[in-house]
């Protein structure tokens, strides 16, 4: 059984909550998301306006595989347009460099070309030297575009070039021995 789903999701004043035909939408100052879910599977209690939270409810077998999956999907939703989230990827290697011209980042990563990628609507990126620091309220659409950036070079457990997330540690190998 899901410890996650056991816990009762709460929502800060600034955001609203509702539930449609099964479809989960919140709302924040950050932005507005919505998911669907199926209602079969689990139903929503929402609390009086004072107090503010949600609880799920099973009321199937299914619905206690997806009870889990459910709350940390709103809890990263509620999180999302209240807060924001922020991915920090570091370029590392000699000749690799990184540049924002207005909505697309220019990537020169040892190719014989440039690789161009448009930011998606709804992500924010900056640049600072060689760092991409992206921020938006969507945890799911912000993880992929990072995942995307970070397959064009991933980094190599010789040497350590590639792109990497902040706090990724790369496992390295030893090179060649000499005799």
């Amino acid at each position: 059984m899901s410890r996650v789903g056991k816990k009762v999701i709460e929502i800060p004043s600034n955001v609203t909550v509702s539930t449609d035909n099964g479809v989960f939408h919140v709302k924040g100052p950050k932005g507005e998301l919505s998911k669907v879910y199926n209602p079969k599977i689990v139903s929503v209690k929402t609390s009086t306006p004072q107090e503010m939270y949600l609880e799920l409810v099973r009321n199937s077998k299914q619905a206690n595989a997806m009870w889990g999956t459910y709350a940390a999907l709103l809890r990263s939703m509620i999180k999302g347009v209240s807060e924001g989230y922020t991915i920090k990827l570091e370029i590392i290697g000699v000749g690799y460099k990184v540049e924002l011209k207005g909505k697309t980042l220019v990537l020169n990563l040892g190719y014989s070309h440039q690789i161009e990628m448009v930011v998606p609507e709804g992500i924010e990126a900056t640049v600072e030297k060689n760092n991409i620091i992206l921020t938006s309220y969507d945890k799911e659409r912000l993880g992929q575009f990072a995942a995307n950036i970070r397959k064009h070079r991933e980094p190599e457990p010789y040497k350590g070039k590639g792109i990497k997330y902040e706090n990724e540690v790369i496992r390295r190998k030893e090179g060649k021995k000499s005799v």
